[in-house]
């Protein structure tokens, strides 16, 4: 059941199955156009799958990634690599690099699951040690060594290729006598990524790799917003003022606590005042607030000169959204495409969002895209709807759509999808 709360509608749906809707209402004197690729020249041929790009973090919106494979695997996955929490800061920590957590985890949603080895590799790279230290230390060590129950079902091919990164992982852990490496909760996954990117000095290498060994479609990409072998640390400007650092600080603050949180249950002190921008920070020198300006990964732009449809996904929208649109040249490419731009409203609030109206998550895109509290030489003047035509709204959402609001922002397509409540990040999922 859709329902549009402005316009006549246009939609695109999934096979019956699904949990996700992208929708257009489309009108004929409105600048945008299908989610469909080119027009193919032969009808009786099958229709192309329309080609993606999505802009999201590494939790929320996996909840509709595998569902979204029956409807299209031409999607580029755009991830921000600043997460500083859970295991990926215990790496970030001893081997420095930029954060994979979230690229690792939208990787295991693309992989394959059609073979029994397929499932055992994708059981092995999502597999989680212990919390006790200890243990945690003693089951890694097995991992290492071939002889853990997880390689059951993984071919000696497969064995032999991940269990060398593994190894080479613990290599470059033994190698750096400056502190010892806390293997609490770490992430197999994380662990291969690490071991692959500093063998590959490459993270798109690494990402590659791990591509190949999960047996993610080729024409799904995951790419990062920013191709780096360096440490990114993102930090927040509040409107009174206040500087935060570190993503973990600004949306999910641990109190330097190691025991991994638990979204769905998880609350904190709110913010002492609102969210006006996020921005990059170096991680040396002595200055530890200088703001950094790093480029986009040449990849993200290209995808977003050419695929029929721009989706920002629902997601803590200042630490996973926002950092990948405030980089330069992202907010020139998307204002000058006449596709479907379409924002996934979340169903609920956060720490970084409290209060908000959809207008004012349009607003918050807008300013980033726009990078209206960035360097002056460097901002833009585009109005909304230059960035986002298309809203859809999961029901029962607890965030207000001021309809008024965004007629005034230029937005008029304001789709409600029904929605179904996805207890492991405590938040909306918006189904067919």
């Amino acid at each position: 059941m859709v329902e549009t709360l402005l316009g006549p509608t246009f939609r695109y749906t999934f096979p019956t199955s699904n949990r996700i809707l992208l929708s257009s209402s489309m009108s004929p004197n409105r600048n945008h156009r299908r989610c469909n690729s080119n027009p193919n020249p032969n009808p009786n041929l099958p229709q192309p799958q329309p080609a993606l790009l999505v802009f999201s973090g590494g939790t929320a919106f996996n909840g509709v990634v595998e569902d979204l494979k029956n409807f299209t695997t031409r999607v580029a996955h755009v991830l921000p690599v600043s997460d500083d929490g859970g295991s990926t800061a215990e790496i970030v920590r001893v081997l420095g690099g930029p954060a994979v957590g979230d690229i690792r985890s939208r990787c295991l949603r693309l992989s394959d699951q059609s073979t029994a080895e397929a499932l055992a590799v994708r059981n092995l790279l999502g597999h989680r040690l212990s919390l006790d230290a200890l243990q945690a230390k003693s089951e890694w060590y097995s991992i290492v060594e071939g002889d853990h129950v997880l390689w059951e079902g993984v071919s000696k091919p497969y064995r032999e290729t991940i269990r060398a990164f593994l190894v080479y992982f613990q290599n470059q852990i033994l190698c750096r006598s400056e502190g010892a490496f806390c293997f609490s909760n770490g992430s197999i996954g994380n662990f291969f990524f690490a071991g692959a990117r500093i063998f590959f000095q490459s993270l798109d290498a690494a990402i590659f790799l791990f591509s190949r060994v999960s047996d993610i479609p080729p024409e799904s990409l995951v790419l990062p917003v920013i191709s780096t072998n360096d440490r990114l640390t993102l930090g927040c400007e509040l409107l009174d003022g206040t500087i935060i650092r570190g993503q973990n600080e600004i949306s999910h603050p641990s109190g330097g606590t190691t025991v991994p949180i638990k979204k769905e249950s998880f609350s904190a002190p709110a913010l002492p005042s609102k969210i006006k921008r996020v921005f990059y920070m170096s991680s040396e020198g002595q200055n530890l607030l200088h703001e950094v300006f790093p480029s986009p990964n040449a990849a993200v732009l290209e995808q977003l000169y050419n695929v029929d449809c721009i989706v920002y996904g629902m997601g803590s929208l200042f630490t996973s959204i926002c950092p990948s649109l405030v980089l330069l040249g992202i907010g020139e490419i998307i204002s000058s495409r006449s596709c479907l731009k379409v924002l996934m409203l979340n169903g609920t609030h956060d720490r970084e969002t409290n209060g908000f109206s959809a207008s004012c998550f349009v607003t918050a895109i807008t300013d980033a895209l726009n990078r209206t509290y960035g360097e002056s030489c460097n901002r833009l003047q585009n109005i909304p709807s230059q960035y986002i035509n298309t809203l859809l709204v999961p029901r029962n959402s607890t965030v207000s759509v001021d309809v008024e609001c965004l007629a005034a922002q230029g937005i008029f397509d304001v789709i409600v999808v029904d929605s179904v409540l996805d207890p492991k990040v405590n938040c909306l999922i918006e189904t067919r």
